[in-house]
């Protein structure tokens, strides 16, 4: 007979899961986190590309040698091709990790840097590789340290979705590790050096790495939204707040660009970066006692921030709106206030008051009598606050334009609270339009800009950001485009002045070196000679001129020069002594030739030719006796000797002044050996010899007025220093040796090249370590 069929629930155990509800919500889960990651990375690889080509072409531009500029465009072209399929294949790997997590496999998390070479074989990794490696393990490091709130968040609610899959010693699949394991695997069959690749792991960390903070946010958003682990306690942090600490910034990738005109490399340089703004945030958090906030309020220990509140009943930190809404308030009144007639001290005293007043603010806004500020927001602050100190103190600028740049300060202070990577990024916009107005600004003076369009185009840069920027970061990107279009239009106005300035002063030159060369030739073949002196005057008066002109038209190498030097020793072995037949037969041969050249030179000097005729008469009349001919008559009267003298009187009136052997002398005296250089060092003398035309100097004259000047052109010839100022006017002209003694006696300047910004953080970096070296508490920051 049939048992009875047993219905109790518990003990039923179907053969084929049921497909409920709860069975299919992870695969739909999965898969709404590889659409969400797939979108996000293709967005930001696209973006990754897009800037490759600029970065590449411009240091193919900026390439030491042509090998090295063929590099670069080859790989160009290589990434151009193969760009479609790099993409496609970045993102088909990353949908296979998280494929393989919902099938319950992991990958295991492994050193970058591991060489390929078969286990259990020793191997020598090549160089090339072994640097490849590095760079990408170091970017996924760091991203992973930056990152650690957020991935630790969306590892655990994949995990929950995996089935409570445990990652351990695992990779995630969309970890900065996997992302870049991913990557590199796409570039190994990219034909081109590993110098190509490098800038392009670099960008890789500076566009994707940086952009994958949205994507983990908007991931770990929609997952708890969905109910998956909703709540998650994250471990435990040092403190949080609603702006960018220095410490943050450091950590932050992407902290560089090529760095330009240094001679480091894209890794060299964001290494540097980042040290830099390591050190700035370690400084600042060292000027507080441990357990200390801003404003001196005492936390108690675990205290929580999270949340934006302090531990006990201590009264709630502004949020990032809050802050926002402050400075801008501070900002409408700056933009109102008529700060034209402020001198530099009152500049200064705003500058640092400015943290008093944005927490007046705060507490107008938030009702507290008292507003305090997270350790972040204010390092953000001080740190900003320090910036535009610097500004107002920078040597680089003009007082005017200290002034007018620090009415920047708050834009600048919403940026930073806004936007992380100010601190931490060269192509940041805000930053490259500071450092663009700077250095703008560096070569302004109102003698080079009388009608003060420059001036006023900074002002309405400024005027710009003061009314009109909000929390609309792309308001810099814009200014600069238009700033940079007028700064254009005008450099190329100077050039063409700067260039005829250059050629003018070139022209002089030549002529001057044309007319000492040929006086020492001449000087130099009548040392130890006797000739008539007619003869001399012939020499140093028309023929150095037609020397000089062939110098500067044939140049010294040509056939017309060397002719022109034959006719000086062939005259002047014409009036020595003929005492035998065979020397007057051939005076008697050479005469013919020697009129044809003199003949040719004094036309070339525009003699006329009547003056020509006359002057040969003279000559052949001091040749007779040289060929035993007859002498002339001897004058027979007062009368006629009164006229021949008046003849020859009126052969030396028509010739050329002679060329003055004095000057040809002094100018000819070895340098070293006296003159201005023996008074100046030889440091000294030797960085002004490594100077490039470009950089700005600062000039004191003797009525204390100051000029600034761009070193335009140096001679190859003289070696003296031409400087134009910004409109491409001759402004000075010197020698090395002067130059350097106005150096040494501060009467010239140098002016920094770097930009501003470099320049600032590295001031700051200065202050704060001899603060911390004098003990000195500096909580207020600036």
């Amino acid at each position: 007979m049939n048992a009875p069929e047993d219905t109790t629930p518990a003990k039923v155990i179907p053969i084929i899961p049921r497909r409920d509800e709860r069975g299919e919500r992870p695969g739909e889960l999965l898969g709404s986190v590889r659409s969400i990651a797939s979108r996000n990375l293709q967005g930001l690889t696209a973006m990754l590309f897009d800037n490759l080509d600029d970065a590449l072409f411009d240091l193919a531009e900026k390439a030491a040698s042509n090998a090295l500029q063929v590099e670069y465009f080859d790989g160009m072209r290589e990434l151009r091709k193969k760009r479609g399929l790099i993409e496609r294949m970045f993102i088909d790997d990353i949908a296979k990790r998280i494929a393989d997590l919902g099938a319950g496999r992991l990958r295991e998390r492994r050193m970058l840097s591991d060489s390929n070479a078969p286990r259990g074989e020793l191997s020598l990794v090549e160089d090339a590789e072994l640097e490849e490696s590095l760079a990408v393990s170091s970017m996924a490091s760091k991203a992973e340290q930056r990152l650690a709130r957020n991935l630790f968040a969306l590892n655990e609610r994949l995990a929950m979705l995996a089935g409570g899959l445990r990652f351990d010693n695992a990779l995630g699949p969309l970890d900065p590790g996997a992302l870049a394991q991913a990557f590199r695997q796409t570039l190994r069959d990219l034909d081109t050096g590993m110098r190509v690749k490098l800038i392009v792991y670099k960008l890789f960390d500076r566009y994707v790495m940086s952009g994958a903070e949205a994507m983990y946010e908007e991931l770990n958003l929609s997952l708890a939204q969905a109910g998956v682990l909703p709540q998650i306690r994250q471990p435990a942090a040092s403190r949080t707040g609603s702006g960018s600490s220095p410490a943050n910034m450091a950590a932050a990738t992407g902290a560089a660009s090529v760095a330009r005109g240094s001679g480091q490399t894209y890794g060299e340089d964001l290494a540097a970066q980042a040290d830099l703004l390591t050190q700035l945030g370690n400084l600042l958090a060292a000027r507080r006692a441990p357990g200390e906030t801003g404003m001196g309020a005492t936390l108690q220990v675990g205290g929580n921030y999270a949340g934006g509140y302090s531990a006990g009943s201590a009264m709630p930190l502004p949020g990032p709106a809050e802050l926002l809404g402050a400075l801008t308030l501070l900002q409408a009144e700056i933009a109102r206030a008529n700060l034209a007639t402020r001198n530099a001290n009152e500049a200064m005293g705003e500058v640092r008051h400015v943290k008093a007043d944005l927490l007046d603010q705060v507490s107008r806004i938030s009702g507290h009598a008292r507003a305090r500020l997270s350790e972040a927001d204010e390092d953000t602050i001080d740190l900003v606050s320090m910036l535009f100190e610097f500004i107002l103190q920078d040597r680089n600028l003009p007082t005017e334009m200290q002034a007018l740049l620090a009415r920047l300060q708050i834009p600048y202070l919403k940026v930073a609270i806004l936007d992380r990577r100010l601190f931490a990024q060269r192509a940041h916009p805000a930053r490259r339009l500071l450092d663009t107005l700077a250095d703008a600004a560096k070569g302004w003076s109102r003698e080079s800009d009388p009608d003060l369009r420059l001036l006023g185009d900074v002002r309405a840069v400024v005027e710009r950001l003061l009314q009109d920027f909000d929390d609309d970061i792309d308001v810099f990107e814009r200014l600069l485009k238009e700033f940079g279009a007028q700064l254009e239009t005008h450099r190329k106005r100077a050039e063409l002045t700067e260039l005829r300035a250059a050629e003018a002063t070139r022209g002089r030159e030549k002529l001057e070196h044309a007319r000492r060369s040929a006086a020492n030739v001449v000087l130099d073949r009548l040392q130890g000679q006797n000739p008539p002196q007619l003869v001399r005057s012939l020499l140093t008066r028309p023929w150095a001129n037609y020397l000089v002109l062939v110098l500067l038209r044939q140049g010294a190498e040509s056939p017309e020069y060397r002719s022109a030097l034959h006719f000086m020793d062939d005259l002047l072995w014409s009036f020595t002594p003929k005492p035998d037949a065979a020397s007057r037969q051939r005076l008697r041969t050479l005469l013919p030739e020697l009129e044809r050249s003199l003949r040719l030179g004094l036309a070339t000097v525009a003699l006329q030719e009547p003056d020509q005729n006359r002057l040969l008469e003279q000559l052949n009349a001091l040749y007779r006796p040289l060929l035993g001919e007859a002498a002339a008559e001897p004058i027979a009267d007062a009368a006629d000797a009164a006229r021949a003298q008046q003849a020859n009187q009126d052969v030396e009136t028509f010739l050329p002044p002679a060329l003055e052997p004095e000057p040809v002398i002094a100018l000819s005296v070895p340098p070293g050996s006296a003159g201005p250089e023996s008074t100046v060092s030889s440091e000294a003398l030797d960085g002004v010899r490594a100077l490039k035309s470009g950089c700005w100097f600062e000039f004191c004259n003797d009525d204390g007025s100051r000029e600034r000047a761009k070193l335009s052109w140096i001679s190859p010839i003289s070696g003296r220093y031409l400087f134009v100022n910004r409109r491409g006017l001759k402004v000075a002209d010197k020698a090395a040796a002067q130059l350097a003694a106005e150096i040494e006696s501060g009467h010239a300047v140098l002016l920094e090249e770097v930009p501003l910004f470099d320049r600032a953080l590295d001031a700051i970096v200065e202050r704060l370590r001899n603060a911390q070296t004098q003990a000195v508490p500096d909580h207020g920051g600036a």
